[in-house]
Formats: structure tokens, C-alpha cells, sequence
């Protein structure tokens, strides 16, 4: 059932993103989307309203980009915790950097494999 739930939350998160782009009467860029996902995640996890999304929904909260602002922000605010005030500058980072470090390897081993066409 777990599946489901992650399905259906990260379905509805993309969802989102496309319904922002399709229908706003102002140019909307995938990246003004990918931005906003990550601060919105940033403020509803500050807020206490992204924790429940990720224990209902699982993967399907914590890896679209809202999930990546959530683990900043409860990254920061858990640095804050046992380093003071400047653990904001270096919680979110550490907090992320598993996930920041897989992207760029598999980003350049893409890059690598893959055959340019142009």
C-alpha cells in the first residue's frame, strides 16, 4: 500500500508543477517551478506541515525537488540544535550532501557514456 500512497503524493506534486506552467497567464519556466518546489518544501517542512506529507506519502514526498528543500530546511534546523546559530549555514548542505554528491557522479557518468548528437 505504501507504493500507492508514494505514487499518488508524488503524482500530485507533478501535477502541481504542470498545472503552474499550463495555466498561469504569465511565462512560467520549469525552472520558476523547480525554485519554487524546493522553497516551498523549504517552508512547509519549517512550518511543520512536510513531515506528515513524507510519512504518508514516503518516496513519493521526499524525492521530487519539495522533498530536497524539506531535507535543507530540517537539516539547518537540526544543525541549529547542536551547533547554534551557525549551524543554518551548514546543516542544510550536510543534511543534503549524500544526495548532492550521487547527483553529480551520475551526472558525469552520464556525461561520459552519453554520445552527444549535434
Amino acid at each position: 500500500m505504501s507504493v500507492v500512497w508514494a505514487f499518488l503524493i508524488g503524482g500530485l506534486i507533478c501535477l502541481a508543477g504542470q498545472l503552474i506552467m499550463d495555466l498561469t497567464p504569465y511565462k512560467v519556466t520549469p525552472a520558476h517551478v523547480l525554485v519554487g518546489f524546493v522553497v516551498g518544501g523549504a517552508v512547509l517542512s519549517a512550518l511543520g506541515l512536510y513531515e506528515p506529507l513524507v510519512k504518508i506519502g514516503g518516496a513519493g514526498a521526499t524525492i521530487p525537488l519539495s522533498g530536497f528543500g524539506h531535507t535543507l530546511a530540517q537539516g539547518a534546523l537540526d544543525a541549529v540544535k547542536t551547533k547554534g546559530l551557525l549551524g543554518v549555514f551548514g546543516g542544510g548542505v550536510a543534511a543534503a550532501s549524500i544526495g548532492i554528491a550521487a547527483a553529480v557522479v551520475f551526472g558525469y557518468v552520464m556525461a561520459v557514456l552519453a554520445r552527444p548528437q549535434g
